[in-house]
C-alpha cells in the first residue's frame, strides 16, 4: 500500500497545552480521508503541520513519499491546503482571484487558460467571473476557494472544515465535488464536524484531546458499536424529550443522551431485561421506544463519553 501521508509519533504543543500527543497514523492514496473531532482536539494543528505551515516539536511525517521538514518547499507545489476562514482576496472578482493563484503557482499561458475554464466550470462560477469574492454566497466562496486551490493540480489536498456555516444545499454540492476529485484519484484529508459528511469518507479517525480514539471506514465503526440502542420520543405534547446529565442513567443502560429531539439510550448486548418499561419509567413524557441501529454519532458519542472501546490504527 502506498501512503500518501505517513505520520510517526508527531507531538505539538501550545502554550504548554497538548495540541497532539504522539500521533501514528498512514493515509493511503488515493483516499478521502475524514478527520473527526471537537474544537480543541487537534485538528487544525495537523492540518496546518502537514501544509507546512507549522513545524512539529517531536516525531517525524512523510508526505508524498517525501520528508516534510527538508522537502517542505518542493511539496508546496504538490499540496492544496484550505484554512477554516476564506482565505481569498474580498475585492478581486472570482476571475481575478485565479489569475492570482495561478501566477503565484507560476500556473501561464495557455495551460492557465485551459485550468481556469475546466475550474470555473467544474465549481459551477462561469456565470459569475465578474463578481466580487466578498458577494458571493458562502457556498460559492467554498467552491472558489477549492477551484483556487485546485489550480496548480495538486497530488494532495487538505481542507480544514471546509464547508462549516455553509447551508446543507452547498454543502451536498462541495461534497459532490470532493467525491469526484478522489474519483480522479487525488488523496483528499478533511476535517468535519458533520456526521453526514463524515459517512461519506474512505476511512475516518476520531480525534480527542489531540490523540486518536477510533480509527477504520464509517461502516466498521458502526459495526464495532458494542451496545443495543433505543430511540425514545416524546409524547404529542412535548416537543422534545430531555434527560439530567448529572443524572445517572436508566437501570441496565450504559449512556442516555438527547439525539434530534429524542433520546438515545445504549444498553450491553448482554442485557437480558425488557428496556421498553425500564425507559419508560426512566423518562417522563416519553411515548415510544423504539429499537435503532447506531449511527456515526452514536459510536463517537459512546467513545468520546468513555462508553466505547478506543480503538488505536
Amino acid at each position: 500500500m502506498v501512503l500518501a501521508v505517513d505520520i510517526r509519533n508527531l507531538s505539538k504543543d501550545h502554550a504548554g497545552e497538548k495540541a497532539l500527543r504522539g500521533l501514528t497514523v498512514g493515509v493511503p492514496e488515493p483516499c478521502l480521508f475524514g478527520i473527526i473531532g471537537a474544537d480543541g482536539a487537534g485538528k487544525s494543528t495537523l492540518m496546518t503541520i502537514l501544509a507546512t505551515l507549522w513545524d512539529a516539536d517531536q516525531g517525524e511525517a512523510k508526505v508524498l513519499g517525501r520528508d516534510l521538514r527538508k522537502d517542505f518547499q518542493s511539496l508546496r507545489r504538490d499540496i492544496g491546503y484550505m484554512p477554516q476562514r476564506f482565505s481569498l482576496y474580498q475585492d478581486l472578482s472570482v476571475m481575478e482571484n485565479l489569475d492570482f493563484f495561478a501566477d503565484i503557482f507560476g500556473v501561464t499561458g495557455t495551460l492557465k487558460a485551459k485550468r481556469k475554464k475546466e475550474l470555473l466550470d467544474f465549481a459551477a462560477l462561469t456565470p459569475f467571473t465578474r463578481r466580487r469574492a466578498g458577494q458571493l454566497s458562502g457556498g460559492m466562496k467554498q467552491k472558489l476557494a477549492l477551484a483556487c486551490t485546485l489550480v496548480h493540480e495538486p497530488k494532495l489536498l487538505l481542507l480544514d472544515e471546509p464547508t462549516v456555516g455553509v447551508d446543507p444545499v452547498a454543502r451536498r454540492d462541495f461534497w459532490i465535488m470532493l467525491k469526484s476529485l478522489r474519483a480522479r484519484g487525488i488523496t483528499l484529508i478533511v476535517s468535519t464536524p458533520y456526521m453526514d459528511e463524515a459517512a461519506l469518507c474512505d476511512e475516518l479517525i476520531l480525534l480527542h484531546e489531540g490523540s486518536i480514539l477510533a480509527r477504520g471506514k464509517p461502516s466498521q465503526l458502526i459495526a464495532a458499536y458494542p451496545y443495543r440502542l433505543y430511540r425514545v420520543d416524546a409524547d404529542a405534547d412535548v416537543p422534545t424529550l430531555t434527560y439530567p446529565a448529572s443524572k445517572a442513567p436508566p437501570e441496565g443502560f450504559t449512556l442516555i443522551y438527547p439525539s434530534s429531539g429524542a433520546l438515545h439510550a445504549a444498553e450491553p448486548k448482554a442485557e437480558k431485561r425488557d428496556p421498553f418499561n425500564r425507559l419508560r419509567a426512566s423518562v417522563p413524557h416519553s411515548a415510544a421506544v423504539t429499537l435503532i441501529q447506531p449511527a456515526l454519532e452514536d459510536c463517537f458519542f459512546a467513545l468520546l463519553t468513555g462508553a466505547g472501546k478506543s480503538t488505536q490504527p
